[in-house]
């Protein structure tokens, strides 16, 4: 709170800046990650081979072709040979994939003799990628050989343990984490804590504790792979602050993308930060160690490919997971909910936006009510995100009555119509940014700063009761102005 005042008392003014509103999730994939990273920080990645082939196995399907024409060459290639290496057909492709290399530093423009531009690739890029095609190098971490496991781990196990190490995260956004224990022996690490509020798919709120937030339910409507890969990044952000290396992190994730599944390997070898992030790696159910200080560990289903977006790996799919693909949610015209599952996360993420009512072996009744809905919109997460649910699991026999009526959407009219209703109830106030004056010394001092500032437009709310106005924050500086002249000039 500041006061303005010249040659006499003056009003108090006070400034209220608006909460910006909560952004949407934004999932980038391993080429928007790397394009936010400096020059200096590329090229230290590039020093490692398996950061290399899982760059260059991203790559647009020209780029790769590039890549794969001049690696070989061992001077700069003029840019008119590159660009006549495709057809005109394809030549808005070819330049995506040109700026595309541009912009990974994977190569970059030379002069050559007679004055013209030509591409060569960066030299840490060239070498550590031929390192990683034909072989060379030091060994990789994980290739130490290792005696025959005595208690071995098949797939299925390693599918099972993967998914119950991911549950906690989720349950825990959710709020069902401590309900579960039961269920998922070891619950979330206050690490992992902190790479949710990082994240912000959650948020501290003093009245109701860690909740979750828009982005955070945005989160949870992502596939399982896309999910990891986005909190592996927003760890990633924060593993400097664990005294942790960038690039080292980041090549043992590729060399774990790159494993057999099944395949048990040694951690012989690794420095002590290293074995840190295997125990984090551990914890989010990305590797299987039956014991911290154990010599060796089996890499999960969720760490192969985990950056490819057309992995020939399938995804792990559990039997809540097939009833989330097959759709399991009723909803009827009088805001009841039938849910067709067993699933604590399912019911959990229901019960976000909804009244749970009764839940029976394998199926969950609740209702949508404007004080359900409300306590959702509080938390951050919108109506259309809501439709967006309860339509994308909606069961297959809503499916048909939509075809039926040539609707849209499975979902009776009415209960959409009323969620967004009563998400319009809260957006039904203008919000604008301004600066308070009160406390005038007479009503003439108020009545005069006022008229000035209704005759600029700048007055937003003013009270002749209380000698209180509102004006723009955009319009403080001339009201404020105005007041120090009519102060020295006596009024």
């Amino acid at each position: 709170m500041s006061d303005a005042k010249a040659g006499r008392s003056g009003p108090t003014t006070s400034t209220y800046a608006l909460i910006p509103k909560p952004a949407n999730l934004q999932c980038m994939d391993l080429q928007e990650y790397l394009r936010t990273r400096t020059a200096e920080t590329l090229e230290k990645l590039y020093n490692y081979p398996t950061i290399c082939l899982a760059v260059y196995r991203e790559l647009p399907e020209i780029a790769r072709q590039f890549v794969i024409r001049i690696l070989f060459v061992e001077q700069p290639v003029p840019q008119a040979v590159v660009a006549s290496w495709g057809s005109q057909h394809y030549a808005k492709e070819q330049a995506a994939s040109t700026a595309c290399l541009t912009e990974l530093n994977v190569w970059r423009v030379t002069a050559i003799p007679g004055g013209l531009s030509a591409w060569e690739l960066c030299p840490t890029f060239k070498k550590n990628l031929k390192i990683a095609l034909l072989g060379g190098g030091k060994p990789w971490s994980m290739s130490h050989t290792l005696e025959k496991d005595s208690k071995p781990r098949d797939i299925a196990f390693l599918d099972t343990y993967a998914m119950a190490r991911w549950r906690c995260v989720l349950h825990y956004m959710v709020g069902t984490g401590s309900s579960n224990k039961a269920q998922d022996s070891e619950g979330i690490s206050p690490d992992a804590v902190r790479i949710l509020l990082h994240a912000n798919l959650m948020k501290r709120d003093e009245r109701d504790g860690i909740t979750i937030t828009r982005q955070g339910f945005q989160f949870l409507l992502l596939d399982t792979q896309s999910q990891v890969w986005h909190f592996m990044l927003q760890y990633l952000d924060t593993c400097e602050e664990r005294g942790l290396s960038l690039p080292d992190c980041l090549s043992m994730l590729f060399q774990l993308s790159f494993s057999t599944l099944g395949r048990d390997y040694s951690s012989e070898g690794m420095s002590p930060k290293m074995l840190t992030f295997l125990q984090h790696l551990r914890e989010f159910g990305l590797v299987f160690q039956r014991k911290r200080k154990e010599g060796r560990f089996y890499p999960t289903r969720l760490a192969l490919n985990v950056t490819n977006k057309h992995a020939a790996v399938p995804a792990v799919i559990a039997e809540d997971d097939k009833a989330q693909e097959s759709g399991y949610i009723v909803v009827e015209t009088n805001y009841r909910v039938y849910a067709y599952t067993d699933s604590p996360l399912q019911v959990a993420v229901l019960g976000l936006f909804t009244e749970l009512l009764y839940r029976f072996p394998n199926l969950v009744v609740g209702v949508l009510t404007r004080d359900s809905v409300r306590q959702a919109l509080r938390g951050g997460i919108t109506a259309d995100q809501i439709v967006s649910y309860l339509e994308q699991y909606s069961h297959p026999n809503m499916k048909l009555t939509e075809s039926a009526i040539k609707s849209k959407s499975p979902l009776p009219p009415t209960v959409v119509d009323q969620i967004k209703l009563w998400e319009l109830e809260r957006n039904r106030f203008t919000y604008t940014e301004g600066v308070v004056y009160n406390q005038f010394l007479s009503q003439a001092d108020f009545v005069t700063l006022r008229d000035y500032a209704q005759s600029i437009n700048v007055l937003v709310h003013m009270n002749e009761r209380t000698r209180t106005m509102v004006v723009t924050k955009n319009g403080h500086d001339d009201v404020k102005r105005f007041w120090k002249r009519y102060s020295k000039s006596g009024g």
